[in-house]
């Protein structure tokens, strides 16, 4: 692939077909976890009658998925009391439908886009903005499955099973810098 680039008030570039499968088998991957934390929400008769959903009141056990789905509240670890662990919930209740949501709808869009086989991508920039996101998506889960930190290396060792998808998360990061020069730019 060549670095994303403007073509007028489009963002282009062309995947070759084994970057735009990764790129595809990631986000389905995502979309999977979205739309099984989405599975969790509480069935509520007072929901299906308004239209509003509500959420889980709990943060994820997965820290891929508590990566993505962040606490609204943080409570004071040293000191939380019930007031602050209700509001924390009820935060989380109230919003992650919608956040769930709009990581899922970026997400739909880079299926869409995306071509199976490789190819060109013509993106305009509402759509090379859902793109970043779903980048961004992508790159903290697999970053946090990878326990990539500040202090990890460039390179694992040959030996470590991280090794391989660690250069996969170092090329869906120029990606994504590729695609926000390409905006800014």
């Amino acid at each position: 692939m060549k670095p994303w680039r403007r073509k007028g008030s489009k963002i282009v570039c062309t995947f070759e077909q084994q970057e735009a499968a990764i790129v595809r088998g990631l986000v389905s991957q995502l979309q999977d976890m979205l739309a099984a934390r989405a599975d969790e929400a509480p069935q509520d008769e007072l929901a299906e009658l308004t239209g509003i959903k509500a959420g889980p009141s709990t943060s994820p056990d997965d820290p891929v998925l508590s990566r993505l789905l962040p606490d609204f509240h943080r409570l004071d670890a040293d000191h939380p009391d019930q007031a602050e662990m209700d509001s924390a919930g009820a935060l989380r209740s109230l919003h992650e439908p919608a956040l769930l949501a709009a990581k899922s709808e970026v997400a739909a869009l880079v299926m869409d886009t995306c071509p199976p086989n490789g190819g060109e991508v013509r993106l305009s920039l509402e759509q090379a903005d859902s793109w970043a996101t779903a980048l961004n998506d992508v790159r903290l889960a697999l970053g946090t499955a990878l326990d990539v930190d500040e202090n990890m290396p460039d390179e694992l060792p040959e030996d470590d099973p991280r090794a391989p998808h660690l250069g996969v998360y170092h090329w869906l990061t120029w990606v994504q810098e590729s695609m926000l020069q390409a905006l800014t730019g």
